[in-house]
């Protein structure tokens, strides 16, 4: 059965393997049983990609990522600024905490700071741990991770760097998202190749003598 490519979109099978085709799809009975060779509406297949287009992209791990230690490093530095203070007293809390996402709103972090809000008396309670964390050697504070009121170094396991310490930050891709895609594009490609491994769809079987849309059945002997 050799492949043909020149028109992949109607059929990957030589001319002679469809001609067989259609003479058994129109000798086959099926016990009565009649199968036309209509091709699946195009809306279907909208949405079924659709579908998995929209499974794919709300379970991708960047929306799991746990807030870390380093987002709010900044809102911690800006907490002690004169600017800050003077908010505090007069004007409260709320409006503190708005001018510090202000102030950072051009952070490397700005997209995490969005998905992982605090607020003044959140900052107030990790403040000090983040602090003492800051105080340690060759620390990145991307691992550690903030558990409600707590900051706890990450429990991920990454790759050793120079200094011998292990990055233990969350990744946004994981292995299973990968054997996702794998199979999903193999399930898709394994479909799409064995129907157009069948007769192209503007073809229709005539399934009895008196099918008044085909005419005589040529094939059935």
């Amino acid at each position: 059965m050799p492949w043909v490519f020149n028109e992949p979109l109607v059929t990957l099978t030589h001319e002679d393997t469809v001609a067989r085709s259609k003479q058994l799809w129109e000798a086959e009975d099926l016990g009565g049983m009649t199968e036309d060779n209509n091709r699946l509406p195009v809306p279907v297949v909208v949405l079924v990609l659709l579908t998995v287009a929209t499974a794919f992209l709300t379970t991708i791990p960047l929306w799991g990522q746990r807030p870390t230690a380093a987002i709010y490093a900044d809102y911690i530095k800006a907490m002690d600024t004169p600017e800050i203070q003077s908010i505090q007293e007069t004007q409260g809390d709320d409006a503190a905490m708005k001018r510090i996402v202000e102030i950072n709103k051009d952070s490397p972090f700005k997209a995490q700071q969005g998905r992982h809000p605090v607020s003044m008396n959140d900052l107030r309670v990790i403040k000090p741990q983040i602090e003492e964390i800051m105080k340690l050697p060759d620390v990145d504070l991307k691992d550690y991770t903030v558990v409600g009121p707590e900051v706890k170094i990450a429990n991920f396991e990454g790759n050793y760097r120079p200094n011998g310490k292990r990055e233990r930050q969350q990744p946004w891709w994981d292995k299973g998202y990968t054997i996702d895609l794998f199979y999903l594009t193999m399930f898709f490609l394994g479909v799409t190749i064995t129907v157009k491994r069948l007769p192209p769809y503007h073809w229709q079987p005539r399934h009895h003598d008196s099918d008044p849309r085909h005419g005589d059945r040529r094939h059935n002997v």
